[in-house]
């Protein structure tokens, strides 16, 4: 409950100022759409359009604002008389209440909530695991490998799902395959809390990984393709505020169960009802209408009927009533958009053209964003946090559930600031700003322990700067771009193949801190870690684009082509 109250608070300071509302009557709340025609507007469309529409006075609006749309259209002197072209100055500016944009947000961020728990809560379930006294089990001596396995297996589950989803995702579409999620989710926490030898444990594990990969890769796809373009950026970047909540929540749970004889069961075990609720939660939302059109495009059923199924599922995400003129609108524009588009191209995208044009441009983007996520060695300085707030005197330090909860709410609070912050500054700055301060981080670290030792406060201020910027920069933003860089066409695919490169990268620096670490040494591994973090920075000053307020459409025409 407190969350909620918080998520409301953050939409109303984020969107109560960033454009003046229109007034409404005192009893009613309208919303206004305005349509303004280009000179040679497309005849399908017609002559201008007004639509006032009624909501219930129970639902506050967070803003009204209006719908402009510019089309050119076909010359006079080329055959046929349907329009073949659209100017890309299309823009929308939609009203909605905050009820109606919450709920298609909140149940797919639970998918990030429980991944985030992943992380939070094995932490402290490897020590319960461990523990003659407090594992509750007689097959606790586990080897480093057995260790390992119970530790990563989840990571494995999430490669194995990000492959799995590259071929399917356009054919599952973004609900089924977050409901798929969710019943993964469930059944990998059940088999890990219950599981009677390390066998099945390692199932459990390698279920409910499975389960992270098809969340992290529908997640970021339905919100982005459900919510108005103006809080695009506030609602992605709040799925990142829920992994973080999970990690809080996975190390909390960690501490106080971290002293009752099995308590690694309650810790694995909790996700289960939380996935329930998500699927659930799902279950009740419509399918993407980008989603149902793509399909239409694709010639996977009758265009009518999916153009009707998307007005309904429109309409439904947005509370208006079933049907009505201004969802129409919409979907006619977002549909011709797609006709316009693709008309000299395959209706479905191949396997491999994710790897050409535009797409090629989009996984360049978003694949960097997300390997540079990785590789600009967060693992390694949140390995590196207990000695270095040990030798800065903080008692805190010599407890590892405390340390935990201490970097996971100051995480909280910098994710919170980046949420606050995206729509209005927009994404590179965030990142340029962020990055940078990664790199000064990282080159502060090796300093302190090459030639600062004498100085802790350096690397402790190091430690914060680090994770303060990693929470405004990559953590949020590079997810961001993933869910709306990729054209529609392979939207699916290119959001799988960049959710395998962070899982994959993500595996390669775990495994290779170590004998970096004895190779290099602490200093030489941060110098090392902080030029990546300087050639991240260069390639997101020349190569990233802003995309600020643009529909996913716009970003496919004006940045992409």
């Amino acid at each position: 409950m407190a969350s909620s109250s918080w998520t409301f608070a953050v939409f109303n300071l984020k969107l109560s100022h960033s454009r003046p509302a229109l007034h409404h009557p005192k009893n009613s709340q309208c919303l206004f759409s305005k349509f303004i025609p280009h000179p040679s507007f497309p005849s399908f469309y017609g002559a201008q359009f007004k639509s006032h529409t009624y909501l219930s006075p129970r639902e506050p609006l967070i803003q009204c604002s209006r719908l402009v749309s510019k089309v050119g259209a076909q010359s006079e002197g080329s055959s046929g008389g349907e329009a073949n072209s659209l100017d890309s100055d299309a823009t929308f500016e939609e009203t909605f209440s905050w009820s109606s944009v919450i709920l298609p947000f909140l149940f797919p961020a639970l998918g990030g909530l429980l991944f985030g728990y992943d992380i939070g809560a094995t932490s402290g379930a490897t020590i319960s695991l461990q523990s003659p006294e407090l594992s509750g089990i007689t097959w606790f001596g586990f080897s480093a490998v057995q260790l390992g396995l119970v530790v990563s297996g989840s990571l494995y589950g999430a490669l194995l799902g990000s492959l799995l989803v590259y071929p399917i995702a356009d054919f599952l579409g973004r609900r089924r395959e977050l409901i798929a999620a969710a019943v993964l989710y469930a059944l990998g926490g059940l088999i890990t809390a219950s599981a009677p030898e390390l066998n099945v444990l390692l199932v459990g594990r390698l279920l409910y990984g499975l389960g992270i990969g098809l969340a992290m890769h529908g997640a970021p796809l339905y919100i982005a393709e459900t919510c108005p373009a103006q809080i695009r950026g506030t609602l992605i970047s709040l799925k990142e505020l829920f992994i973080v909540l999970g990690i809080l929540l996975g190390y909390l749970v960690g501490s106080f169960k971290i002293n009752d004889v099995g308590g690694w069961r309650y810790m694995f075990g909790l996700s289960a009802p939380i996935a329930s609720l998500m699927g659930l939660g799902i279950w009740t939302l419509p399918p993407s209408p980008r989603w149902l059109l793509l399909r239409a495009v694709q010639g996977k059923g009758s265009l009518q009927e999916y153009k009707e199924k998307a007005i309904h599922a429109l309409s439904k995400l947005r509370g208006r009533p079933a049907g009505d003129k201004v969802s129409d609108m919409q979907i006619e524009h977002t549909l011709a958009s797609l006709k316009s588009a693709y008309t000299d191209q395959e209706s479905e995208g191949s396997f491999l053209e994710v790897f050409q044009g535009p797409s090629l441009k989009a996984f360049i983007i978003g694949g960097s964003l997300v390997l540079f996520q990785q590789i600009t060695g967060q693992p390694s300085v949140l390995y590196y946090a207990g000695p270095i707030l040990q030798s800065a005197g903080f008692a805190a330090a010599s407890d590892a559930t405390r340390l935990s909860v201490l970097i996971g709410f100051f995480k909280l609070v910098m994710t919170g600031v980046a949420v606050l912050k995206v729509d209005d500054l927009g994404r590179r700055p965030l990142l340029i700003g962020g990055v940078g301060g990664l790199a000064l981080s990282l080159l502060l670290l090796s300093a302190y322990y090459q030639f600062l030792a004498n100085f802790p406060v350096v690397a402790v201020a190091a430690l914060l700067l680090y994770v303060g910027c990693y929470q405004i920069s990559f953590g949020p933003i590079s997810w961001l771009m993933v869910s709306e860089i990729f054209p529609i066409r392979t939207r699916g695919r290119g959001i799988s193949l960049a959710v395998l490169t962070n899982f994959g990268s993500n595996a390669i620096v775990t495994f290779a801190f170590s004998p970096l670490k004895e190779l290099l040494g602490a200093g030489n591994l941060f110098l090392l870690f902080g030029i990546i973090a300087l050639l991240s920075l260069l390639f997101v000053i020349v190569y990233v684009p802003e995309t600020k307020g643009l529909s996913l459409e716009e970003i496919e025409s004006k940045i992409l082509k």
